[in-house]
């Protein structure tokens, strides 16, 4: 159980996540929104889930993508009323618009101020009831051009692995799962969201975009896991590690050593060393570390201006506003 998770504690009612199932809808989508929402979570020692999953759907009986299976049982539309979040999944036959009473029923979560999110090709269906004109959005790769045609007043971002853009969220591909941590991070914080994803055997938070998934050049070198190295470093974050060090813990050069951190992980190695470095900054803050110049040493940031920039740079948060939004005693007590 991670360490001060026992003084977290869900609302009395968990925050509501409606599903919506449509013709055609991917079962892959639909399995991920489930996984990380739906599923009750007792190694985390909470009094309760951390949400309540509905599962919609605009008829009684509706048939998966390729006639994989038939889904019966859901929700009606009607329930995306009481939802905090909507979750729109992706289906394959994008120029098929959806069903009216479908978009109907975005269009009304969205009016209301719940939080709007599509994973895949479900920014579609979000464009298509008109949420994403002048708003930044992501969808796959390989559908990017059709959705430029279809709606040029989006601000498409087809490199990114999904977007937070406030109230709507967008994912692409599989990034389904990286948004889903994303939200589970905003929602309850990162260490939450650490042991979420230690679940799922993925990890909290993956660097690069789609770019890394698009057409690209098989290292020169033969491709050798960096896992023990990340391990090694993720033991030593305090300590002023560098690029060269890294390097020669893996006995490769530098360059090498930075071919396999793109090939592997879609960024550098300073770029990973630095949101590791974050993270447990968060984690720290988390656990109740009032000290900036203590959070900033046991983490390898340095110094406390270091850490405030870095923490705004990857939560939006500084660590004053993140310690009172996710801190054991959250409200009570202000970081300067």
């Amino acid at each position: 159980m991670p360490q001060g998770s026992s003084q977290r504690r869900p609302p009395v009612r968990p925050h509501r996540v409606a599903v919506i199932v449509d013709e055609g809808t991917n079962p892959f989508e639909v399995g991920v929104a489930t996984e990380l929402f739906g599923l009750p979570r007792p190694e985390l020692g909470l009094s309760g889930p951390l949400y309540e999953v509905l599962v919609c759907a605009p008829a009684p009986e509706v048939r998966m993508n390729h006639g994989f299976f038939t889904l019966t049982g859901a929700h009606g539309l009607d329930a995306v009323d009481s939802a905090d979040t909507l979750v729109v999944p992706g289906r394959p036959d994008n120029v098929v618009p959806r069903g009216g009473d479908v978009l109907d029923a975005i269009r009304r979560t969205h009016a209301r101020g719940a939080r709007v999110m599509s994973l895949c090709t479900g920014s579609f269906a979000l464009a298509e009831a008109g949420l994403l004109d002048g708003r930044r959005a992501t969808t796959h790769w390989m559908w990017a051009d059709r959705f430029r045609a279809l709606h040029p007043r989006v601000r498409l971002e087809p490199d990114v692995l999904f977007v937070d853009d406030g109230d709507i969220l967008t994912a692409s591909g599989s990034a389904a799962l990286d948004l889903g941590l994303h939200v589970v991070r905003r929602d309850h914080g990162a260490e939450i969201a650490n042991a979420v994803s230690r679940r799922l055997v993925f990890a909290a938070h993956r660097d690069g975009g789609q770019r890394q998934f698009v057409e690209r050049p098989l290292p020169d070198v033969p491709d050798e896991s960096l896992a023990p190295l990340l391990a090694w470093a993720q033991e030593r974050l305090g300590e002023p590690l560098t690029v060269a060090e890294l390097a020669a813990r893996a006995a490769v050069s530098p360059a090498t050593l930075h071919r396999r951190f793109r090939a592997q992980l879609g960024t550098t190695p300073l770029a990973w060393l630095t949101g590791e470095r974050v993270a447990l900054a968060c984690r720290l803050i988390e656990r109740g570390e009032e000290r900036l110049d203590v959070v900033a040493a046991r983490c390898g940031l340095g110094t406390g201006a270091n850490l405030r920039v870095r923490l705004r740079k990857e939560t939006g948060l500084s660590p004053s506003a993140y310690r009172r939004r996710f801190g054991p005693a959250a409200g009570e007590a202000v970081m300067s």
